[in-house]
């Protein structure tokens, strides 16, 4: 049985140029700034990828467009299911004065009975470890918490992909355990997960794809295993595996 759940073929995007100084740019062509250029990848129900790259290498275009924001110039994109996007700043998703009416406002607009949203806030709030939060002010939870609160809004919608851009920024160590906590009970249940990171040190334990973007293509596409045997610098990336600390200078990047 075919459990691909994401198919993109030659997904190109350009942005019509004017400014002289992007002439030297090598994306530039012919009046156009190439920001993704013939990139195709496939993703399987129930597994977790990584797709990272420099600022400005496209990660956040190329999610945009797998999540149905952009449409691309050129290229087809397929996704056989329902697709949830957690984004960088959590805050810009959150709607309601807590994490119960939050998550109630995605069922609300689906239109269903007032106890199928019921089932639906209380099953997310489990899911998410908020149901002790219910009805804690949500603009008052913690970063984590707040991922958290936007991922439980996506459950509610009955999303089965799930995409984090930069789900690390701005966290403390407990914000980022809490994070991966969720990524793996996600993962548990059988969802899709990608994440969009530069930070990959932080998650390549908990996916097995991972792909690079650099200045708008696709360079790398294997097994996380595989990526760490390459040069992940020459691609802007910090390699968690580069050297052995021997002393504290060591640990600068």
């Amino acid at each position: 049985m075919n459990n691909i759940v994401i198919s993109l073929e030659n997904i190109s995007k350009r942005f019509k140029i004017d400014d002289d100084c992007f002439l030297q740019n090598d994306q530039v062509r012919d009046g156009y700034f190439y920001a993704l250029e013939d990139i195709s990848l496939s993703i399987k129900s129930g597994s977790c990828t990584i797709i990272t790259g420099a600022n400005g290498s496209g990660k956040s275009l190329l999610m945009s467009i797998i999540a149905g924001l952009e449409d691309p110039a050129s290229g087809t994109v397929q996704t056989s299911t329902r697709i949830g996007l957690v984004f960088q700043e959590p805050d810009s998703q959150i709607l309601g004065e807590t994490p119960a009416e939050d998550i109630a406002f995605g069922p609300r607009n689906l239109k269903l009975s007032k106890e199928q949203v019921k089932i639906r806030v209380n099953t997310a709030l489990e899911k998410t470890s908020l149901s002790g939060k219910a009805d804690f002010p949500a603009r008052s939870l913690s970063g984590g918490e707040k991922r958290r609160l936007a991922t439980a809004g996506i459950l509610a919608m009955d999303a089965e992909i799930i995409i984090f851009d930069e789900p690390y920024a701005n966290l403390d160590f407990h914000g980022i355990l809490q994070v991966n906590r969720l990524f793996r009970e996600l993962l548990s249940d059988g969802k899709t997960v990608i994440i969009l990171t530069h930070e990959i040190e932080k998650c390549m334990a908990l996916a097995t794809n991972f792909i690079i973007l650099f200045k708008g293509k696709k360079v790398f596409d294997g097994s996380t295993a595989d990526a760490l045997l390459i040069d992940l610098e020459s691609y802007g990336i910090h390699h968690p595996l580069k050297k052995t600390v021997s002393n504290l200078e060591d640990l600068l990047w």
